[in-house]
């Protein structure tokens, strides 16, 4: 048997390795999840969030409690809940060696933030 002619994986030709190195950081750098669906959710949550505002407003109750409360859920559903899901993926990626995107991290905060919200609104109708 000629072992010569076998060639070794750390051998090959430069084009190869860098179009290898090419493969891996696209694959890399690629979000799992669109982007439109991620603005999707995002407007959907602010939907869902603002929804029984201009009800209570329409049975008479008072604006400035009405504003108040909206002043407080709002930020935490659309802004709270993808936040913490956005750090929580650079800890991960930080402590762990895990590389999870940021992108993907932010959709499934506004997708849990939309089912927490869905889930609020079903308890308490």
């Amino acid at each position: 048997m000629d072992t010569k002619n076998a060639t070794n994986s750390s051998e090959l030709p430069e084009t190869v390795q860098l179009a290898e190195q090419k493969f891996q950081s696209e694959t890399q750098q690629r979000s799992l999840v669109p982007k439109g669906i991620t603005i999707g959710l995002a407007v959907f949550a602010l939907v869902l969030s603002l929804a029984g505002y201009g009800f209570r407003l329409m049975v008479g109750d008072d604006t400035g409690d009405v504003l108040r409360h909206a002043a407080v859920i709002v930020p935490a559903f659309m802004l709270g809940i993808p936040l913490f899901f956005w750090v929580g993926s650079r800890i991960l990626n930080k402590v762990k060696g895990m590389h999870i995107e940021g992108w993907n991290a932010i959709s499934l905060g506004y997708l849990t933030s939309c089912i927490s919200m869905l889930w609020l609104m079903g308890t308490y109708s």
